[in-house]
């Protein structure tokens, strides 16, 4: 990853005494209060059987205590700290855990985010759990990071999509956030957005699909039209489109939408983009890129949970 690791602003240390904020970095507006957050991961828990962790019981004494560190092996951006917090609370009550790394913070490699002081089988039984949500959230806000990094000095901010897992896309947009990315709509009454199906059915008439919207929708809610040729760019400004979607354009193409729309509309890249190739996209002057890899295809960043000793 191309990046300096950056430091969090404070450690913190969660104890039943002090349960702390839902996430310690606030700015990136985690998406559940505490009672979504305990009954999301305890769901999650009863799943995976961590109530009735039919190994640990056979082999951990019940007195046991132990401490451990949740180690990422790779560089990246962290996100899903405090489900991780969630499940080792709900095994354990008085569990300790000391925050090295929260949300939005980046990491190198074999770099503590927790610190973990508790009941053995507790820890032992949330582990995965606690493993899956940071491993999923970090590895979509890692994603976005290095295409953050990737376009930095330039005016393009990088943008998801819609292409999320159903009933998972609140989180996976606050990953994105975690990662430095910005969100673009986050559901179908967010924001208007005629694509290339829309217009077809309006025999391609980019006037009367505005003008409908504008007719329809709330008054301050953007219209975002779809454009794969100048030609179309050109009657989504006369119609008084708010945002110009340019799909899969070429670079020579996108210089020449972005200052046709300069002053008169935002515009955004979008199709095939990749790390290699974003870069040369944000330089044609575009104002946001949206890239559907962040939420589809982020591979999980490797975080591991190592215990030190057992009492």
């Amino acid at each position: 990853m191309n990046q300096q690791p950056r430091t969090v602003s404070r450690v913190r240390k969660v104890t039943p005494a002090d349960p702390g904020p839902v996430s310690g970095n606030e700015q990136l507006a985690f998406p559940f209060d505490s009672r979504q957050l305990t009954a999301h991961v305890k769901q999650a828990l009863t799943e995976d059987g961590a109530f009735n962790d039919i190994t640990t019981i056979a082999t951990v004494l019940s007195n046991r205590r132990a401490r451990a560190t949740l180690v990422a092996r790779a560089p990246g951006a962290i996100a899903g700290v405090p489900f991780a917090l969630a499940a080792f609370r709900l095994l354990d009550s008085k569990v300790v855990i000391r925050v090295d790394a929260d949300d939005g913070a980046r990491v190198a490699g074999e770099s503590s985010v927790l610190f973990v002081s508790g009941h053995a089988r507790a820890m032992l039984s949330a582990e995965r759990v606690a493993l899956n949500y940071l491993q999923r959230l970090s590895g979509i806000a890692s994603l976005t990071a290095q295409y953050v990094d990737a376009v930095r000095g330039t005016r393009a901010r990088i943008l998801d999509t819609r292409k999320t897992i159903p009933g998972m896309r609140s989180l996976e947009k606050y990953a994105v956030r975690a990662g430095g990315g910005m969100n673009h709509r986050m559901d179908l009454s967010d924001a208007v957005l005629i694509k290339d199906n829309h217009l077809a059915s309006v025999g391609g008439d980019v006037a009367l699909a505005v003008r409908r919207a504008r007719k329809l929708a709330a008054e301050g809610t953007s219209i975002e039209v779809e454009c794969d040729r100048e030609e179309q760019v050109r009657a989504a400004l006369d119609a008084g489109a708010d945002i110009l979607l340019l799909d899969n354009m070429s670079l020579e193409q996108l210089g020449r939408c972005a200052a046709m729309a300069a002053g008169r509309a935002l515009t955004e890249a979008s199709g095939g983009i990749s790390l290699q190739t974003v870069r040369d996209v944000a330089e044609t002057g575009v104002d946001w890129i949206s890239i559907g890899a962040l939420t589809h295809s982020a591979p999980a960043l490797d975080l591991a949970l190592d215990f030190e000793s057992l009492a």
